[in-house]
């Protein structure tokens, strides 16, 4: 599942694509991607016009201008592929739907423009969605209810990561990172990245970070955020950017995969091990358990 930094690349990428475009028709195979109304979709979807592309987490919002809005998970196989005569732009799941004449299999939804160009919604595994509500309506859904902040907000200060984190006194740091109702949009990589940028073990229970340690995790966290969007994500493993180029910041990770390989600080060897239920890297000698 794409992280916070990949999903930002997504919308960075359709928001100059898309953005003043008027909706002429909708098609799909499946509720199950699909899950709306055939009269919500004539009488708000068809004939509104693009306003903005944001994101919230790890989902994208296409804002409409009639006060709709468009609700979109990619979950593990989704891509967004726009197509027009001179361009073709693609996000997502590095599959050959990337690239190739759409639609094809894969594909579950189709919004066309009133100038000719298509937005492709494709996901291999049907675990994605695209939901049409009104605006207003989103932040009462479940999983915008329970999210947490968003990390890259002026919001989010190391105080806010402090009070968050020490709700899950008794978990790993790790665990409580990628719980999403604590911080927002945080994922594997991430958290390796940023653990090890502030030398935490990922197994030390939150109650026995200091707040010092939770400060300097805030500040490495940020960082390792920032530099992956401007990278254009984690994209060489799983995504590409809406320019389908892969992101780079998979060849400046410091931790992440990188096991049987020197750490960049120490020299020491990084290993490989299992944490919160995902496979976490780990510098023994930066991050020694309880260290913290």
């Amino acid at each position: 599942m794409p992280e916070l930094p990949e999903v930002e690349t997504v919308r960075a990428g359709l928001s100059k694509l898309i953005v003043g475009k008027t909706i002429a028709r909708v098609e799909h195979d499946t509720p199950k991607s699909f899950p709306n109304a055939s009269a919500d979709v004539k009488a708000f979807l068809v004939g509104a016009t693009i306003a903005d592309v944001g994101r919230r987490a790890k989902v994208l919002i296409i804002d409409l201008g009639n006060a709709y809005s468009l609700i979109i998970h990619l979950k593990m196989t989704g891509q967004l592929v726009f197509q027009s005569k001179t361009v073709h732009f693609g996000a997502g799941h590095p599959s050959d739907s990337l690239v190739n004449p759409l639609p094809d299999t894969s594909t579950r939804v189709i919004v066309d423009f009133t100038d000719g160009s298509k937005l492709f919604f494709n996901d291999q595994r049907k675990f994605g969605w695209v939901r049409l509500l009104p605006t207003v309506e989103i932040p009462n859904l479940d999983f915008f209810k329970k999210v947490g902040p968003e990390p890259l907000s002026n919001e989010f200060t190391w105080h806010v990561m402090k009070q968050r984190l020490r709700r899950r006194k008794n978990t790993s740091i790790k665990a409580a990172l990628l719980d999403q109702s604590v911080i927002a949009g945080i994922g594997n990589i991430y958290a390796d990245e940023s653990l090890w940028g502030a030398k935490i073990h990922p197994s030390t229970l939150v109650r026995d970070v200091s707040d010092a340690k939770i400060k300097e995790l805030y500040k490495s966290l940020v960082a390792v955020l920032r530099l992956s969007i401007a990278k254009g994500g984690s994209s060489s493993h799983t995504y590409v950017d809406a320019e389908g180029k892969k992101g780079s910041y998979m060849s400046f990770a410091n931790v992440f995969r990188r096991e049987g390989q020197a750490c960049p600080r120490c020299g020491t060897i990084i290993i490989k091990t299992r944490i919160a239920g995902r496979g976490t890297h780990v510098c023994p000698h930066c991050q020694k358990l309880r260290q913290a």
